[in-house]
């Protein structure tokens, strides 16, 4: 099975240039596929690659965890593998959980996503800015057929973060539950916590914000500049669940007196400074605080059958593989609505 050539847009050190170049693809080997990528999400945290916030990222390094393609060769021995295991011409994603160690107590707990070792697409081996990727096949989901490449690849990263923290967040259907801030991971939670039948509250700064919250799916919509949020949760009789997706430390910690008796907040966005919130707060209502780490490659699947099922679709903007400097740049500025695809052809 022999290398292949193609295109990949890469980082030499920490923080330099997204550069694209010409290289070859090594052949997969034993419990890997090599994947013809179509589509790329550019995400906030490929930042990590980018300035090298994480250590021990090997340099040259192609970022990228929001991955749609299809197998193009697989690794020696699969074909001993039962019938319904992973063929070329499998259309496949790869989002944030890029494979886990298999040995550590988290792995051995059967809780994957929180291995010790875990790989990331992007950051422990090369990602999807590139024409091909190799990865292990406990990192693959399978992508549905009517779902486009370029809205499977947003749902590897923001679509199963949402979706995986509210299906896990204790919600039923015909609960109060608050989506905080329509953006990248946001308008996604919004139309899931809707499809998933809850009360759906947006929760965002400015009127120019409520139209679209509610073709999302809201059915009511709290703007931060004029009222205030968790007194208005409260005259809903508090929410059962809140999703953060907001990265502004105060703005969550302020939502908790919204939360109903026995309500929770559920955080998925990554704030810089540490959260302030009054013990009082919980303790009188029962409530609590979590945070979800994404999930596994088959909550990815899930994902996306989900999405496919109900019609829920990210907003991208897309950009060719050529201009992935454009789009990261883009996607970094805060301007984009909501998500960047790099597209490969």
């Amino acid at each position: 099975m022999p290398s292949i050539k193609g295109r990949a847009v890469h980082v030499v050190s920490a923080n330099g240039p997204l550069e694209l170049v010409e290289r070859e693809f090594r052949e997969p080997g034993s419990g890997e596929v090599r994947v013809r990528i179509d589509a790329c999400g550019v995400c906030h945290s490929d930042s990590i690659t980018k300035m090298g916030l994480f250590p021990g990222i090997e340099y040259p390094r192609v970022p990228g965890h929001e991955i749609a393609g299809v197998i193009d060769a697989v690794g020696p021995g699969m074909e001993t593998w039962k019938a319904d295991t992973w063929q070329v011409g499998d259309r496949v994603g790869v989002g944030w959980f890029g494979g886990n160690c298999g040995h550590c107590e988290s792995c051995r707990r059967g809780d994957f996503i929180t291995c010790e070792n875990m790989l990331i697409p992007g950051i422990s081996y090369d990602g999807g800015y590139a024409d091909y990727t190799v990865v292990p096949v406990s990192a693959l989901a399978l992508i549905p057929g009517d779902l486009a490449a370029v809205d499977a690849g947003p749902l590897m990263c923001a679509g199963i973060t949402t979706f995986n923290a509210l299906r896990h967040s204790g919600a039923r259907a015909g609960d109060v539950v608050a989506i905080l801030g329509i953006g990248g991971l946001g308008h996604l939670g919004v139309q899931f916590a809707a499809k998933m039948g809850f009360h759906t509250v947006a929760i965002a700064r400015g009127e120019d914000k409520a139209e679209l919250a509610k073709k999302l799916g809201a059915h009511v919509y709290i703007d931060t500049k004029k009222q205030d949020a968790a007194a208005e949760l409260n005259k809903l009789g508090g929410a059962r669940v809140v999703l953060a997706t907001v990265t502004d430390a105060p703005t969550v910690s302020a939502i908790v007196p919204g939360l109903g008796a026995n309500g929770h907040l559920v955080v998925v966005g990554v704030a810089a400074e540490p959260m302030q919130i009054s013990s009082l707060d919980l303790v009188m209502k029962s409530r609590t605080v979590s945070g979800w780490p994404s999930g596994t490659s088959k909550d990815s699947e899930d994902t996306l059958d989900f999405s496919a099922l109900t019609g829920i679709r990210p907003s991208i903007e897309e950009y060719p593989l050529e201009k992935a400097a454009e789009g990261f740049d883009r996607m970094m500025s805060g301007k984009a609505r909501f998500r960047v695809v790099l597209k490969m052809k």
